[in-house]
């Protein structure tokens, strides 16, 4: 029989309820923000209460844009999908071949190799995208979704991660498939990938958010209003002239609408999320 502590409960949910609300709560103002005028933001206190310009704020986002150097953000958006949906399927995709052949397959130094893969985790951004430009550049892949993606779609993270899930796969179904007759391109298919669909879910919602948040990578190799993601977008928004100069409230309104994409995903795909990373470590 579990022991029923009234306290300890309230409590509980007394520190759930404070979490939720640090969390909410400026999400809440920068949706009240995009429905006021930029007068009305820029007022101290601010309003808590959300305004009657909602309708003309996000109309204005989606289909005019924001000061001179700002694209729609109808525009923006669909660049940052692309941008992300090609990271994070790209990423799958080399990860789970390279993990399947290092464990799977057995050649000299596979081990150094996965190693060498793992340490690229530990060199910073800032060390590898000055030549990365350079050979972008020299491709002609500058301002072009090749040039957002490619050179970003390898992952030291998810190769580790399917590794070890792949270590916990057991031998028998190996030995099972080669006894059928199957080679590894068929085993590869036909249990090792419907083992993996909760891993790849999971290392796809992360990959997702990570290729939509990116910012410097697409700062340096885009210049056409045209290419430009969502996350730069913001900051173009953003007058170098002061605040009074900038239209707050337009700029909360794309900050609104640049959310909604990652949390669908996330909501989205919950379910299959966590339990990919329970069973990763495994």
């Amino acid at each position: 029989m579990v022991e029923r502590r009234p306290i300890l409960d309230i409590l509980t949910h007394v520190v759930l309820i404070l979490g939720i609300a640090v969390v909410a709560f400026p999400v809440y103002v920068t949706f009240v923000a995009s429905t006021l005028t930029p007068e009305q933001v820029l007022d101290a206190p601010m309003t808590l209460l959300p305004g009657s310009h909602f309708f003309d704020n996000y109309r204005t986002v989606l289909f005019s844009g924001v000061g001179e150097s700002a694209s729609p953000v109808t525009t923006m958006m669909k660049n940052s999908l692309i941008m992300a949906l090609g990271i994070a399927l790209g990423k799958i995709a080399i990860s789970i071949i390279s993990a399947f052949a290092i464990v799977y397959f057995r050649f000299p130094m596979r081990k150094l190799f996965f190693w060498l893969i793992f340490i690229t985790l530990m060199l910073p951004v800032e060390v590898r995208i000055l030549p990365t430009y350079k050979v972008v550049s020299d491709l002609g892949m500058l301002d072009s979704y090749f040039g957002l993606t490619i050179p970003i779609i390898a992952s030291a993270t998810a190769t580790f991660l399917f590794r070890q899930f792949f270590l916990t796969i057991p031998d028998e179904l190996a030995e099972a498939a080669r006894i059928d007759g199957a080679g590894p391109l068929r085993f590869f298919w036909d249990v090792v990938l419907p083992l993996s669909r909760t891993s790849i879910a999971a290392l796809f919602v992360i990959q997702f958010i990570y290729g939509w948040n990116q910012y410097l990578w697409p700062l340096l190799i885009t210049t056409q209003k045209s290419m430009t993601p969502v996350v730069v977008g913001v900051t173009q928004m953003i007058s170098r002239s002061g605040d009074a100069a900038t239209d707050w409230n337009l700029v909360m309104a794309t900050v609104m609408l640049a959310m909604v994409p990652p949390a669908l995903v996330v909501l989205l795909m919950q379910r299959w999320f966590v339990k990919g990373l329970v069973e990763t470590e495994k």
